[in-house]
């Protein structure tokens, strides 16, 4: 293809370009011009996903009411909205995440009972949809069929992709990977039958009835507080997975996107180690070492369950890591003395690299 097929074929994709070329500022008056730029392209094209971002919008509202009746709740129910942090959260990084998504190990199916029951009070979507959308992110990071590509700024990898419609690469990657290992299993197909209601009951409600007949709480008091607020909590700890993690820490693996984040990690239940993930996917810890060198209760949790014969085939990549780096020490000690071995190109460099000569 000649430069101005290539430039005639990227010319309907210009805005869509520089809207992912920008860089994440603090500059009150560029996150407004920015923001008032998003909003126009996408009333102008019609990309608003209005059911989703009210109901974001009322998560939040839902969320300050939550503020607002802490004073009013007592120690117990403060702490269950504390304890549901962690717990909720185990649901998305051990059950939908590590579990269902990647499948890094196998569970009793008592643990995915219990799994599915805690994702479902973190009410982040089925964990059908959940899985679909996750394992398209990892085929396409940072590409425009990423559900939360980073490229497009921090707002829109941690929040803003709900509020906007899926773009037509994400829905076409989606159509192309297979789902029948989720749609095989009863425990998943039970939870996407019943959503959202189940997920709702759990994520709302439930903490509700827990505090009003567990310690005798006013029943609104533990919705607001141990459901709406801890919720939304959640939701920005899970969503700091795709933004922060994705835009600030240390590459040791690889250069691209995902980094190994601490503070994530202390948010998200061990789900900041990011860099090692998106190079490993695979792997059921999430990260290179063991619990004592790097903050990851969802391994602590797996491991345990291991330990009493409830999870088995635990899928761990250290042995892939090593080899790595003996390649690249290779390589380097090669590079050092003048005998390093030649590059083997693929055939389209070959090609090209041919066609140069």
């Amino acid at each position: 293809m000649c430069a101005s097929d290539t430039a005639a074929a990227a010319a309907p994709r210009k805005e869509v370009l520089i809207m992912k070329q920008r860089h994440m500022t603090l500059n009150p008056i560029s996150l407004t011009r920015d923001t008032v730029a998003a909003c126009r392209h996408h009333w102008r094209e019609g990309t608003f996903n209005w059911p989703m971002g009210i109901y974001i919008t009322l998560v939040h509202v839902a969320a300050i009411i939550g503020v607002m009746n802490v004073p009013a709740a007592s120690w117990k129910t403060q702490l269950l909205a504390f304890a549901l942090w962690p717990i909720s959260g185990l649901g998305i990084t051990g059950g939908v995440h590590r579990l269902w998504a990647h499948r890094s190990y196998e569970a009793h199916w008592s643990v995915r009972v219990f799994l599915m029951l805690i994702n479902s009070i973190a009410n982040q979507g089925s964990i059908y949809h959940w899985s679909r959308d996750h394992r398209v992110h990892h085929k396409h990071s940072e590409t425009d069929a990423d559900p939360h590509n980073a490229q497009r700024g921090f707002f829109f990898a941690h929040m803003g992709w709900l509020y906007v419609k899926k773009h037509p690469e994400v829905i076409a990657a989606g159509r192309t990977l297979d789902f029948s290992d989720l749609e095989r299993d009863p425990v998943v197909m039970f939870q996407d039958r019943l959503d959202p209601w189940f997920a709702l009951f759990m994520c709302f409600f439930f903490p509700g009835l827990v505090a009003k007949y567990g310690w005798g709480e006013n029943f609104w008091v533990g919705f607001w507080v141990a459901g709406a607020l801890r919720y939304c909590w959640v939701l920005h700890c899970t969503w700091c997975v795709n933004s922060a993690a994705h835009m600030f820490g240390d590459h040791p693996y690889d250069n691209s996107w995902p980094a190994e984040n601490p503070v994530v990690s202390i948010l998200a239940v061990g789900e900041g180690w990011h860099n090692w993930h998106h190079k490993y996917p695979f792997d059921y810890a999430a990260s290179e070492f063991g619990v004592a060198a790097q903050f990851n209760p969802t391994k602590l949790f797996i491991d345990a369950c291991a330990n009493v014969g409830l999870v088995s085939k635990r899928k761990r990549a250290t042995g892939a890591w090593e080899k790595l780096k003996e390649r690249r020490d290779e390589a380097e000690d090669g590079s050092a003395d003048g005998s390093a071995a030649p590059v083997k190109l693929s055939p389209a460099a070959a090609a090209v690299a041919k066609k140069a000569e």
